[in-house]
């Protein structure tokens, strides 16, 4: 299965999100460390989930590291994370 349906289904699954968006920004980064052929090496995560609410940034960055830890350790190589309750 590919890496963003993946981590849709995690994310939406621990956080019932009320907005979420996952871009592939894979193809931007072309021929910069990390790119590989096929993409999904550069993602970029758009997220409001009242659910981290009175969480600190860096706790909130903490908890979707650790929600999508095996699809950050299969392939992707640098994720934008903007996550906001």
């Amino acid at each position: 299965m590919l890496i963003k349906p993946r981590m849709k289904t995690r994310l939406t699954a621990e956080f019932s999100p009320e907005y979420l968006e996952i871009i592939d920004e894979s193809e931007s980064h072309c021929g910069h460390v990390g790119y590989r052929a096929g993409g999904e090496t550069h993602f970029r995560v758009i997220m409001r989930a009242s659910s981290l609410a009175g969480k600190s940034r860096v706790a909130r960055h903490r908890a979707v590291y650790a929600c999508i830890k095996a699809e950050l350790e299969e392939r992707i190589h640098a994720l934008a994370l903007d996550i906001t309750t």
